[in-house]
């Protein structure tokens, strides 16, 4: 009976685990779309056809206006990013904080790098509050090459939340929202670059 009456408890406790996951997973979507910004651009039409590895991204039926913001790097200089006309614009949140953040930094850095001399800019986003243990942060880690941008005042949340991490945001040649993903993925699958260069060539120069 005992064990009769721990495994009843056991399925119990599991099925309401996966109940209330569920219902954090409904409430996490609802309040992404609520935040989406609302003022409509364009129709962005056919959805590009995905490879499993980016299911979880969204690319937008209707793209999104959203504020010129300016971001500062480790050395002070600043970039717009209305300086970015006719590009595709990958925005990726991380923190030093995050551990799959710092698992995604060479990948991201390797989309930088393959994308160079393409119409695709990766902007890496540092959202820490301290923004200046960002560099000292990088060193420790031999990353000391990897260029990023701060937003210690998550002025990215007029975009959308900034409430999760890693994040990646794209935005078209017009600088509006086209598509977004949440969460962390493995960038250095092979289906992915030809993905990004189907998104380029969309959208890149609307």
């Amino acid at each position: 009976m005992i064990v009769k009456k721990t495994n009843h408890n056991f399925f119990s406790n599991n099925n309401l685990i996966k109940m209330t996951l569920i219902a954090s997973s409904l409430l996490f979507s609802f309040s992404t779309v609520a935040a989406i910004p609302n003022h409509v651009a364009y129709n962005t039409g056919d959805a590009i056809l995905k490879p499993m590895i980016m299911s979880r991204f969204v690319e937008m039926s209707s793209a999104r206006k959203v504020p010129n913001l300016a971001f500062s790097d480790t050395q002070g200089n600043v970039i717009h990013l209305n300086q970015f006309k006719g590009k595709l614009v990958f925005i990726h949140l991380w923190a030093t904080w995050c551990a799959p953040c710092i698992k995604e930094i060479p990948q991201i850095d390797a989309i930088r790098q393959q994308n160079a001399d393409k119409d695709l800019v990766v902007i890496p986003l540092s959202i820490d509050e301290e923004s200046e243990k960002v560099a000292p942060f990088l060193a420790k880690y031999n990353l000391a090459d990897f260029k990023t941008w701060l937003d210690p005042n998550m002025d990215i949340d007029q975009i959308m939340p900034a409430n999760v991490v890693p994040a990646t945001y794209i935005l078209d040649g017009s600088g509006n929202l086209v598509g977004f993903l949440r969460g962390y993925l493995d960038w250095s699958d092979k289906d992915i670059q030809p993905y990004l260069e189907k998104l380029t060539a969309k959208y890149a120069g609307k």
